[in-house]
């Protein structure tokens, strides 16, 4: 594991707190807006009447490493086909976050 990724798994374990946010809270807000704004750019291709690889070959075009999987293009390519008009996740039910476990958080300092 390099340096970085340690630091950023120790910073979203123990919820280091930046301008009033928490790292993981933060990073995620950041992902979650990247995963939106392609949705939003492949329900465009598909209104364009764009085939699946051409959105695809233009979406990693334009977001390179940080284009969403091959399977998710195709998945949500499939929905707007289909005439899905929403950009947003299914919503799914909470899971118990161990990583903010203090025995967790406990451990990581120690080995850290």
């Amino acid at each position: 594991m390099t340096e970085l990724m340690r630091c950023e798994h120790v910073a979203t374990s123990l919820d280091i707190t930046v301008s009033g946010d928490t790292f993981s809270t933060l990073t995620r807000r950041k992902m979650l807006s990247i995963q939106r704004e392609q949705r939003d750019n492949l329900k465009f291709l598909v209104k364009l009447g764009k085939t699946f690889t051409e959105g695809y070959a233009m979406l990693k075009e334009v977001c390179g490493n940080e284009c969403l999987s091959r399977t998710q293009v195709f998945e949500w390519f499939k929905l707007f086909k289909e005439g899905c008009e929403t950009t947003e996740d299914d919503s799914r039910p909470a899971r118990h976050s161990t990583s903010k476990m203090d025995e967790n958080i406990e451990t990581i300092v120690r080995t850290g």
